[in-house]
């Protein structure tokens, strides 16, 4: 039984599967109605799936992000950070960023509720 992923990383391993493989609706399927997420490309948060949507196509329109979870720290408030390794490329495939990001994601009632991007704290995350 411990060997099997809890719910919320399995959740979360489907919604990075369907953002990487640009399966807008399977991502969205996984998220709350009034999702808040944060535009990292841009700066601030949009909220609901219909604005994730409009920002996600944009974003590719722009730029092409493969975000890979390599770890899932879950919180004592029931949130759960993920220590993602994120490469983005320009749409002619010349890397523009090759780094280590988190996101902190807020589930209720099997959804996504939120996420947003933190910086990694150094002391326990990678060790």
């Amino acid at each position: 039984m411990l060997d099997q992923p809890a719910p919320k990383i399995e959740l979360l391993r489907a919604a990075y599967a369907a953002f990487n493989a640009r399966d807008i609706d399977a991502a969205l399927a996984l998220m709350a109605p009034n999702v808040a997420w944060a535009r990292a490309f841009k700066g601030g948060f949009v909220r609901g799936t219909e604005a994730v949507r409009a920002y996600w196509t944009e974003q590719w329109s722009e730029i092409d992000p493969h975000v890979e979870p390599i770890a899932f720290h879950p919180e004592d408030d029931g949130q759960v950070l993920v220590e993602v390794h994120q490469v983005v490329r320009d749409l002619a495939g010349a890397v523009l960023a090759d780094e280590h990001v988190g996101h902190r994601f807020t589930l209720e009632h099997g959804l996504i509720q939120a996420m947003e991007v933190c910086p990694l704290v150094s002391s326990g995350l990678g060790a």
